[in-house]
């Protein structure tokens, strides 16, 4: 399968699912070209935001396991490239 380039948005508003979040990015590890994440300290929430190069279903896999974590919401975007 061909490899995609894509964003994942990640918002975490439960602080007790970083640890497991954090599992997660170091399990797929070798699919992230990149990470930025900012803590909101006034909203008490953590945006994270990946860039990934993969396949479309392994990028989906990982985005789907993220948004299972309680307190988590994820989007992802993907380029046409």
């Amino acid at each position: 399968m061909e490899n995609r380039v894509a964003v994942i948005s990640v918002i975490v508003e439960n602080n007790d699912t970083v640890e497991e979040l954090n599992r997660l990015l170091h399990a797929y590890g070798d699919i992230i070209i990149g990470r930025m994440g900012l803590p909101y300290r006034q909203k008490k929430i953590n945006i994270i935001s990946l860039a990934v190069d993969a396949p479309q279903d392994t990028i989906a896999a990982l985005a789907g396991k993220i948004g299972n974590l309680a307190g988590v919401s994820v989007k992802t975007a993907y380029s046409n490239v």
